[in-house]
């Protein structure tokens, strides 16, 4: 193995460990700038180090904070410790372990070798996923019998009927995207979603299964225990279920891996959907023979983008109230010069990429693919908080007559329909 083996093998479980704990803190401030924008309120815009805020992204930061150092308490009523204490890592695991089969990236050519953008180079692709993402239940169930409490051990056990629910359905929405690629390697189907539909249309899954997107979509909303699918953890009911008798960094660990199974599941969804990171119509040869083209258009795009953010930022990033010493107005003074530093930096990597070779060319294909793959999956992460904020909760037993009554016969439908048609056509 050369050392272009290793810091590849490195950079791609780097990226796939690092980029999903990134995101539990923006998706936390996506939750809660999403509610205060659904519930017509200010939201979290308070927090800062120094007077910056970030808009509110300071506030994860301080929750991350007290969580570390807050004092860790052990009930003593718990007789299995040993299960007590590993079940919020069991569950967080298998959460971030089900994004490592997942490319967010085409394949790089480094001489003659090919090296595939995922942290798991393997071509079971989705069965990983259904495979692994069944595990973190136990993480779920461990708790609540471990716990010895009643509402732990009830939030357990519908945690575990929950998904057992909800499993069936999306293995079987899952069957329609199958048949349509003929694969199960997730590279592959993203290749295949590069193509074009009657010579028009993008390949994508959800144009040729919007029904099973639909039955995917809930299923994964289920499985990842958010509203309106929560009954493991509703508070009316059971107090906080599964992770009542947990604090300090096991319940972080709790509270991290729904967020860290949030992003899988958008990145799932857009991978298998919506192109992963394809763009529509751009396949990733034609990105490499016209990279100078395309940096050439991103020197021209970044600028006004950046500067359109810049100028909305210094339209709404103030106080309605006229104040001495506002820290919002030095907030923005300061992420004005920081936004036109990292723009001036963004236009000269562009400009270098423009008189480099090969190499070049690729690395800012792989770039543009990454972005294009996170802002796909941030826009489903959105659509989480959306149906969270739209949508009560459901009822136990609402929730199981929804999966088995009406998802699980309409999954088998959605099999036979597209059978018919495969076989028709």
């Amino acid at each position: 193995m050369t050392w272009v083996d290793v810091l590849m093998v490195l950079l791609r479980i780097v990226f796939a460990v690092v980029v999903p704990l990134l995101f539990v803190p923006i998706f936390v401030w996506l939750e809660r700038r999403g509610a205060s924008y659904i519930q017509d309120r200010s939201g979290p815009n308070r927090c800062h180090i120094g007077g910056i805020t970030l808009f509110g992204l300071i506030q994860p930061i301080a929750d991350a904070v007290k969580l570390i150092f807050k004092e860790d308490l052990t009930p003593r009523h718990i007789k299995n410790k040993f299960y007590f204490y590993i079940a919020p890592a069991i569950l967080f695991s298998a959460s971030l372990l089900t994004f490592a089969v997942i490319p967010f990236a085409d394949s790089v050519e480094i001489g003659d070798k090919s090296y595939l953008m995922q942290a798991i180079p393997t071509d079971i692709g989705i069965l990983w996923f259904l495979g692994i993402a069944g595990i973190a239940v136990y993480g779920i169930i461990l708790a609540g019998w471990a716990s010895h409490n009643k509402y732990s051990i009830l939030g357990g056990l519908r945690a575990s009927a929950q998904v057992i629910s909800y499993e069936v359905p999306m293995g079987l929405a899952l069957i329609g995207i199958l048949i349509c690629y003929g694969t199960v390697d997730l590279n592959q189907m993203v290749r295949t979603q590069s193509e074009l539909l009657f010579g028009f249309l993008p390949n994508w899954g959800i144009f040729l299964q919007p029904f099973g997107f639909l039955l995917f979509m809930i299923a994964a909303i289920a499985e990842s225990n958010r509203t309106p699918f929560d009954c493991a953890e509703g508070e009316s009911e059971i107090v906080g279920g599964y992770h009542t008798e947990y604090s300090s960094m096991k319940f972080a660990l709790f509270f991290m891996g729904e967020y860290v199974a949030m992003f899988v599941s958008s990145a799932l969804i857009a991978t298998l959907y919506f192109g992963g990171y394809n763009i529509p119509y751009v396949t990733t040869e034609m990105l490499r023979e016209n990279s100078m083209l395309v940096a050439a258009i991103l020197m021209v795009i970044v600028p006004v983008a950046f500067l359109a953010f810049i100028f909305w930022m210094h339209r709404t990033n103030r106080s309605h109230y006229t104040t001495a010493d506002d820290k919002r107005t030095r907030e923005t003074k300061i992420l004005t010069w920081a936004f036109l530093v990292v723009m001036f930096g963004i236009q000269g990597l562009l400009g270098i990429s423009i008189l480099a070779g090969d190499a070049a060319s690729q690395m800012l294909t792989v770039v543009i693919q990454i972005v294009v793959f996170l802002m796909k999956t941030f826009f489903f992460g959105f659509l989480y908080v959306w149906i969270r904020w739209t949508l009560p909760r459901f009822r136990y037993d609402q929730l199981q007559n929804l999966g088995w009554k009406y998802l699980l016969p309409l999954a088998l439908l959605n099999i036979f329909i597209t059978g018919a048609v495969v076989v028709c056509l």
